[in-house]
């Protein structure tokens, strides 16, 4: 079951584990599921202040008496979040799978599921060829969004967060526009190829479209 109740949690990064992570927001301290790739990207992080997107969920079976268990579950964007939730929505794969795929940016993933790399799908950490397939099936034509996204694992990160916020709301007026998904990122693509700079949603959009004119 999953839930959007908490949408962000900010404070001080005082662990990082294999699996988690816990910020210190006064007065208290929490422990948030982080996918591997998430864990890297914050493990030079600890002790300062960080901001994490964030989705939660019930853990746990009600029925026998089982102990039911809220959960948090952080990313470094919004898109990344977006991606997971869409993620653990194919059958067979759920939240504790999907944490544990999470080994790679989220933009390699999309092209995967994209391109149809059933091969490349397979080889992340507990999901099989059935499960690729399924998601596959499920999730190729969602994933243009998320193939525009920018790696953040560099040094330029805050730079590359931003720079994938105003991509995801040029993305989502692209839409509204009338375009299809697969147009839109050919349009971003395209824009973005230029290696300008566009400092919000407005000189995107003008770029793309003196472009097609």
């Amino acid at each position: 079951q999953v839930l959007h109740v908490i949408l962000n949690i900010a404070g001080k990064l005082t662990q990082v584990t294999e699996s988690s992570i816990a910020i210190e927001s006064t007065p208290f301290e929490y422990e948030v599921l982080v996918g591997d790739y998430t864990r890297r990207q914050l493990q030079s992080k600890l002790g300062q202040s960080i901001r994490l997107h964030t989705m939660d969920y019930i853990e746990g079976n009600a029925q026998g008496g089982g102990r039911l268990t809220p959960r948090l579950v952080g990313f470094a964007t919004e898109p990344e979040r977006q991606f997971f939730d869409l993620f653990c929505s194919v059958d067979g794969v759920g939240v504790k799978k999907a944490l544990r795929a999470m080994v790679r940016p989220v933009k390699e993933l999309a092209v995967m599921i994209e391109q149809q790399d059933a091969k490349g799908l397979s080889a992340l950490p507990g999901i099989g060829p059935a499960t690729s397939e399924r998601i596959i099936a499920k999730l190729r034509r969602k994933m243009p969004r998320f193939a525009l996204m920018v790696d953040q694992a560099g040094p330029a990160g805050e730079a590359d967060a931003e720079s994938n916020h105003v991509v995801s709301e040029t993305f989502d007026a692209l839409i509204t526009l009338g375009h299809s998904e697969a147009e839109a990122r050919r349009l971003i693509d395209e824009t973005l190829a230029t290696k300008k700079k566009f400092k919000d949603t407005e000189a995107l959009l003008t770029a793309i479209y003196q472009k097609s004119t």
